[in-house]
C-alpha cells in the first residue's frame, strides 16, 4: 500500500516538473517580454537593410555635405598654394617689407653693380675679377637683400602673431564679431602684424569676403603659421563651427613650434659655433702668416699659379662652408 502512494507522488511529482518546463519553454518568454525584444530587433535589423541610401537621417546628409566642403576648401587652397610656389619679383618685393617698385629694383641692381665693378677698378684687380664682382653685386646682392630683409621681417611677424591670434580667440569668445577682432589686432599690436591686419581690413571694405582677404595674407607673408590661420577662417566661413575652438587649438601650435624653434637654436648653437671657427681658421691664418712673413704668402696674389690657388681654396671653402651650413640648419 505505501509502496503504491510513493508511485502516485513520484507520478504526479513527473507531472508537475512537465508543466513547469513546458510552461517555462511557452508561456515565460510572453511573460517576460523576450519575445517582443527579439522581435523589434528583428523589424529594426529588417528595416536598416531595407532602407535605400535616400532616406537616410538628415543628420548625416548634413554631416556628409560638410565633410565635402571642407575636401573642397582644402583642395581649393592646395592648388592655390602651387601656384604661388614662385611668386613674381613685385610680389617678394612686398614680402621683404619694401615699398620699391620693379623699376627701382632695378635700379638699384644696376648701381650696386657699377660700385662694385668701381671699386675692383680702384683696387687695380684684372678685368674677368671685376666682371664677377659687377654681377656679383647688381645680381646677387639685391638678391641676398630681399632674402635677408624678408627673413628679418618674418621672425618680427612670428613673434606676435600668436598674441594675434589670442586677441581673436578672446574677442570671439566675448562675442565680438569675427570683423571687430581683426580690427582690433590692426589696431592695437606691434609691427609686422598691424600692417598685415590693417591691409585685411582695408581689403575687406572693398567688398572682399574675410576668408578672401586673409587668404591674401599668406600671399605677403609665406609662412605656414599664416597659412593655418587662413585655413581656419576659411573652412569656417563656408562650413561653420566654433571659430574660437579652432584658433585656441592654432595658438597653442604655434606657441608649441616657436618653443620647438628655440629648443633647436639652443641644441645647434654648439655647431654652428664648430662650423664657424673651422671656416673662420683657414682666413685667420693667412692673415697671420701675413704679418709674420709677408714676402712668403705674397706668392699668392702676386704669381698666376698662386690666382689659381687662391680660386681653388676660395671654391673649396664656399663648398665646406655650404655643407657645413645645411648640416646645422635644422628644419621642422
Amino acid at each position: 500500500m505505501l509502496g503504491a502512494d510513493i508511485q502516485v507522488l513520484a507520478v504526479i511529482a513527473m507531472a508537475m516538473i512537465c508543466a513547469g518546463g513546458l510552461a517555462w519553454v511557452f508561456i515565460y518568454p510572453r511573460l517576460s517580454g523576450e519575445a517582443a525584444v527579439e522581435k523589434r530587433i528583428r523589424t529594426v535589423r529588417a528595416s536598416r537593410i531595407a532602407t535605400p541610401a535616400s532616406q537616410k537621417s538628415a543628420f548625416e546628409v548634413e554631416v556628409s555635405k560638410r565633410r565635402k566642403q571642407i575636401q573642397e576648401t582644402l583642395k581649393d587652397l592646395e592648388a592655390k598654394q602651387k601656384q604661388r610656389a614662385r611668386p613674381p619679383l613685385r610680389v617678394r618685393i612686398g614680402q621683404a617689407g619694401l615699398g620699391w617698385s620693379v623699376r627701382t629694383y632695378y635700379v638699384v641692381s644696376v648701381a650696386t653693380g657699377i660700385a662694385a665693378g668701381l671699386a675692383g677698378l680702384l683696387a687695380r684687380l684684372p678685368p674677368l675679377v671685376i666682371l664677377g664682382l659687377m654681377i656679383a653685386g647688381g645680381v646677387g646682392l639685391p638678391h641676398w637683400m630681399l632674402g635677408f630683409l624678408k627673413k628679418r621681417r618674418q621672425n618680427k611677424f612670428l613673434n606676435e602673431f600668436p598674441t594675434a591670434v589670442d586677441i581673436v580667440v578672446r574677442g570671439v569668445k566675448a562675442g565680438l564679431p569675427l570683423n571687430d577682432c581683426l580690427r582690433i589686432v590692426a589696431a592695437e599690436s606691434q609691427e609686422p602684424v598691424r600692417s598685415e591686419f590693417r591691409q585685411v581690413i582695408e581689403t575687406q571694405a572693398l567688398g572682399l569676403p574675410v576668408a578672401d582677404c586673409v587668404e591674401r595674407m599668406y600671399d605677403r607673408m609665406p609662412l605656414p603659421e599664416v597659412n593655418f590661420f587662413a585655413i581656419v577662417i576659411a573652412i569656417q566661413q563656408k562650413t561653420g563651427g566654433n571659430l574660437a575652438e579652432a584658433l585656441s587649438n592654432l595658438s597653442k601650435v604655434l606657441r608649441d613650434r616657436k618653443r620647438m624653434k628655440g629648443k633647436i637654436q639652443a641644441m645647434s648653437q654648439e655647431a654652428k659655433a664648430s662650423a664657424a671657427i673651422i671656416g673662420a681658421l683657414p682666413i685667420i691664418v693667412m692673415i697671420l702668416v701675413f704679418l709674420t712673413s709677408p714676402q712668403y704668402i705674397s706668392l699668392l696674389w702676386t704669381e698666376p699659379v698662386g690666382h689659381i690657388m687662391l680660386a681653388g681654396s676660395a671654391f673649396w671653402m664656399l663648398c665646406g662652408i655650404l655643407v657645413m651650413r645645411k648640416m646645422i640648419n635644422f628644419d621642422f
